[in-house]
C-alpha cells in the first residue's frame, strides 16, 4: 500500500489556495483527505498536515454555505422558508 496523496492535498507543492477553491472542489478534497486518514495510509507528519488542511477546508466550506444562506435571505426579503417535499413552499 502506498502513501500517495492526490494533487491539491496538504503536502502537494501545487496545492490551491483554499480561498480560491469553489465549494465543490473544497468538499471533494476534504472527502479525499478523510478517506486517506481513515484508511491509515498516511505517515504521522502527513496526517498532521492533512488534518490542518482538512480543518481549513471545513471552515472554508462552512463559510461558503453561510454566504449562500445570506444571499438566499436577501433574495427572500430577510426570511428563509422551508420547502415542501413536493417542491412547493411550506406554510
Amino acid at each position: 500500500m502506498t502513501s500517495e496523496i492526490p494533487a491539491g492535498s496538504a503536502t502537494s507543492p501545487t496545492a490551491n489556495t483554499i480561498g480560491e477553491l469553489k465549494f465543490e472542489a473544497a468538499l471533494a478534497e476534504l472527502e479525499q483527505i478523510i478517506q486517506n486518514m481513515e484508511g491509515g495510509r498516511l505517515p504521522l507528519e502527513e496526517s498532521l498536515a492533512a488534518y490542518r488542511r482538512g480543518s481549513t477546508l471545513l471552515k472554508h466550506c462552512q463559510q461558503q454555505l453561510n454566504d449562500a444562506e445570506r444571499q438566499i435571505q436577501i433574495l427572500e426579503n430577510g426570511a428563509l422558508r422551508d420547502l415542501a417535499p413536493d417542491g412547493g413552499e411550506a406554510r
